[in-house]
């Protein structure tokens, strides 16, 4: 399972069935669990557009004995290696009405456990007692995101569309981009994607009236300066 060079070259990749049916069904089991009596913590945002649990594998720990099946673990030993830790997830469960978009943006914040005065650390924010700030390309360029879909994903509910190769570009703006190749990147239930947080990416609102949930997973293996921590950091093993 050697995608590597297609993320490095591309961005991005799409990868099928990684999970099956009943994998998915445990999945979305462990998360109704939690959110049909609980849906009021500070890492619960709910909207008639949208459902978003962040810190979503500290919010509901059960699943990582799901979501790191042999098929993901073999995918992430293979292409990145043994030595990368989670530093973020969020679950996103966009309904069938939603009339919620995205633009085209980069990911370029981390959360992190305090703020501290760091070269080229910048842009700090605090949500909900949660630190956020914009790292050196560097720790950016060498990260990366899997997206696992709980529900089939087309353009028509809002899959993530993607310029491809915009990563190559560091932190920019999408106007300065020189070249722009668009790809829809629409995934069936139970496939993840793998991309780079400098990619840039988008979502439309949903047209067809089908349900889009996906589990967003950041990782990392950089390990932050002075006495700066990854907040939400989880080890693989």
């Amino acid at each position: 399972m050697k995608y590597f060079e297609k993320i490095e070259s591309e961005g991005f990749v799409i990868i099928e069935n990684v999970y099956d049916n009943k994998e998915i069904d445990n999945l979305i089991s462990a998360i109704e669990s939690v959110t049909k009596n609980e849906t009021e913590k500070s890492t619960f945002r709910q909207s008639q557009d949208l459902f978003a649990i962040r810190q979503f594998h500290k919010e509901i720990p059960e699943s990582l004995k799901c979501i790191f099946n042999h098929k993901l673990n073999e995918i992430i030993q293979s292409n990145f290696g043994s030595d990368f830790f989670i530093t973020k997830s969020i679950y996103f469960d966009k309904p069938e009405k939603s009339n919620w978009f995205v633009s085209y943006h980069q990911d370029l914040t981390i959360s992190v456990d305090k703020k501290l005065e760091i070269e080229n650390f910048q842009n700090w924010t605090n949500k909900q007692n949660q630190f956020a700030v914009q790292p050196p390309t560097e720790i950016l360029e060498k990260n990366f995101t899997i997206r696992i879909h709980l529900d089939k994903t087309t353009n028509e509910n809002g899959a993530l569309k993607v310029i491809n190769e915009s990563h190559k570009y560091g932190v920019c703006r999408i106007e300065n981009l020189a070249l722009v190749n668009e790809t829809i990147c629409e995934v069936d239930k139970g496939g993840i994607m793998i991309m780079k947080p400098l990619l840039f990416h988008a979502s439309n609102k949903t047209i067809n009236n089908e349900r889009r949930r996906v589990i967003h997973i950041e990782f990392s293996n950089h390990q932050l300066p002075n006495e700066l921590n990854w907040s939400e950091k989880m080890p693989l093993n």
